[in-house]
């Protein structure tokens, strides 16, 4: 049984189905960045439905009128933040946790926005298109600073879809690229916007790509002993050390000159990346060697066997779970340490083109391109499909990825954000 709860708040129609019978799901805590807390896209949630009903789990809420764009949401202290165009320009957006209602909204810069927001308590990080980045107060979204990527670094973009990354805070400081050769990643003072150190661009990296930044997110890395950012630019994967901005190493196999989009996984000493557009996928190894940093490719697989265009990956038990192909969503299990597809990586699905992942409960959620939801079995040894559906709405190409909180799954589709409710329900007592 669903109970309808139909309020109207100005501006903003809002929908609550409130189920009766629901199991305890078991929340593990906020979702402030980029694909969760440790950016792997894995949800330590439980309590979650292990096959979803015919037509798919009930819809809890919607919210329309936050403006075009592809990122996808924060969660953290009750409320949400994403970002949208409206008027040709950028805002950073604040929403209610409980029914999608706006709470404020600050303006960013121009264009329409690909990044997520970073929350980190009081205060809110967000980039824009064009390279304006802000930081702003979670409680009314008052400017604290901002930076200007072209202005106050020279930096750039390897090709012409616009700044895309998710800024990490780490400690004291907050992450980001702003793509030029003398600043390819900083470091700033997280609560003022001080510059910390700028890591230049090595003049030795390989010709495949393009020099500027490329369209991933910063992930630590503490291989070999050594803890180190590790980011996919246009020339591929370069990784910096944490304290000064040194650069350590650098791989260019995996870079191609269209767009490298994927975040890396990062494991114990261990690197997976992969890209779209033909180029393929790898497993590198940090090692010491003399003193120094240095990385080893233990395996790299071609773009016929698997490539990650921009839906991303998830590690779970040892096993690497994504859609393969550019521009395609085919549903595959590699195993990490040896690159041995388990399966898949011809099985369509039920939807079509690329696929946005996220991992929780023993299963992996599947985005579809083209607005179509799966839920599938986290098992290495065959292909399980649990459930699908086509999503409450499709504006467009259904790219931003799925966030799971509280028992609940976010899915943000350009103006609207869909708030489903996937907790497993139980049977009531007679």
């Amino acid at each position: 049984m669903v109970r309808r709860f139909t309020k109207w708040i100005p501006g903003l129609a809002v929908v609550l189905l409130v189920p009766c019978w629901l199991s305890a799901a078991k929340p593990a805590g906020d979702w402030p960045t980029w694909r969760g807390p440790n950016r792997d896209g894995i949800s330590q949630e439980t309590g979650l439905m292990s096959r979803w009903p015919k037509g798919g789990p009930p819809l809890h809420w919607k919210a329309t009128g936050l403006g075009r764009g592809y990122s996808s949401v924060s969660i953290a202290g009750g409320k949400i933040f994403t970002m949208g165009q409206r008027r040709g320009a950028c805002y950073l957006l604040a929403l209610n946790l409980k029914n999608g209602r706006e709470l404020w909204a600050t303006k960013v810069g121009q264009g329409s926005p690909n990044g997520t927001p970073t929350v980190d308590g009081k205060l809110v990080y967000a980039m824009g298109r064009d390279g304006s980045f802000l930081c702003a107060g979670t409680s009314d979204g008052r400017v604290v600073w901002r930076k200007e990527f072209p202005r106050d670094f020279g930096g750039r973009m390897m090709s012409g879809w616009g700044y895309s990354e998710s800024p990490l805070v780490d400690g004291d400081r907050l992450i980001c690229t702003p793509g030029s050769n003398d600043a390819m990643l900083v470091a700033l003072d997280k609560k003022t916007g001080r510059i910390i150190w700028k890591a230049a661009m090595p003049g030795d990296v390989g010709r495949r790509g393009r020099d500027g930044a490329g369209y991933s997110s910063v992930v630590i890395s503490h291989g070999a002993g050594v803890k180190q950012y590790v980011q996919l630019i246009g020339r591929g994967i370069v990784s910096v050390d944490a304290d000064s901005g040194k650069t350590l190493w650098t791989y260019n196999r995996i870079a191609n000159g269209t767009a490298n989009i994927p975040t890396p996984i990062v494991s114990g000493d261990f690197v997976f990346c992969s890209t779209g557009y033909g180029t393929g996928a790898a497993l590198l190894k940090i090692v010491k060697q003399g003193g120094r940093v240095d990385v080893r490719e233990q395996y790299f697989l071609n773009g016929r066997k698997f490539q990650n265009h921009h839906g991303g990956m998830v590690l779970v038990d040892g096993y690497v779970y994504a859609g393969h192909g550019n521009n395609n969503g085919l549903p595959i299990c590699i195993e990490l340490k040896t690159g041995k597809v388990m399966w898949g990586g011809r099985i369509r699905g039920p939807g079509s083109r690329s696929a946005a992942v996220v991992y929780a409960d023993g299963h992996v959620y599947f985005r579809y391109e083209n607005g179509v939801m799966a839920l599938i079995d986290a098992n290495p040894r065959k292909y399980k499909l649990e459930g699908s559906f086509r999503i409450a709405s499709n504006n467009g190409r259904s790219w931003p990825h799925p966030v799971i909180h509280d028992g609940k799954l976010y899915l943000r589709d350009q103006g609207t954000l869909l708030c489903y409710d996937i907790r497993a329900r139980r049977k009531p007592r007679r």
